[in-house]
């Protein structure tokens, strides 16, 4: 059995991460969605899963810039289709969380894209409702933390990265003001983004 899930889709600021864990055996208990499970659960439940030998795990990564220049969806499914074919063999089942609005379409764009015969099904909430989706879940947002985390030792405080998050949009806004440009690991494409440059544009107008 595998579950596959993704953590960081939304973000302006740095990679999205798709993780596929298999496994034949019990996962650990107070597996759940990752957003409902405090940073120190997850990690620690991430850990746990990671000690077990019987279980397999692959994560994907997705860098800003890919996500500017393709298409969060496909790339989405490419990374998940990837995952699955490096954590399972063939004549695997399982389930992925589904991140188009028609969880049967999304299921087969995965299966189309996997090179290993397996069966899947996708599903809204499944990290909610299966402990190898809600593991997967863990997986890839502790690996999407870390990379935060690491960003932050590098560049200094940028928050979680998301727009809706005042340190996020902080960070950019004295960022573009000092270097005159996004950083790096910006999403080019993502509002929030242009909207930093603008405002960084409009303040260079009226102060010339």
């Amino acid at each position: 059995m595998f579950g596959v899930d993704e953590a960081g889709r939304g973000p302006v600021l740095g990679s999205l991460f798709v993780a596929c864990v298999s496994a034949d055996t019990a996962l650990p208990d107070g597996i759940d969605d990752s957003k409902r499970l405090t940073p120190a659960r997850r990690e620690a439940l991430a850990a746990e899963i990671r000690a077990d030998e019987r279980v397999t795990i692959a994560v994907s990564e997705i860098t800003a810039s890919e996500i500017d220049d393709g298409r969060l969806n496909a790339l989405t499914v490419a990374a998940m289709a990837d995952a699955i074919d490096r954590a399972t063999a063939t004549g695997d089942s399982g389930v992925v969380d589904a991140c188009d609005t028609d969880a049967a379409r999304f299921g087969r764009r995965v299966r189309a894209e996997t090179t290993t015969d397996v069966e899947l099904a996708a599903e809204h909430g499944a990290d909610e409702s299966h402990d190898h989706v809600g593991a997967a879940s863990i997986v890839a947002k502790v690996a999407r933390d870390e990379h935060v985390a690491d960003l932050a030792a590098e560049h200094g405080a940028i928050g979680s990265g998301y727009p809706g998050d005042s340190s996020t949009r902080k960070f950019l806004r004295e960022y573009v003001r000092e270097h005159g440009d996004l950083p790096p690991f910006a999403r080019e494409s993502w509002k929030t983004s242009r909207d930093v440059l603008e405002a960084a544009d409009q303040s260079a107008l009226a102060d010339f």
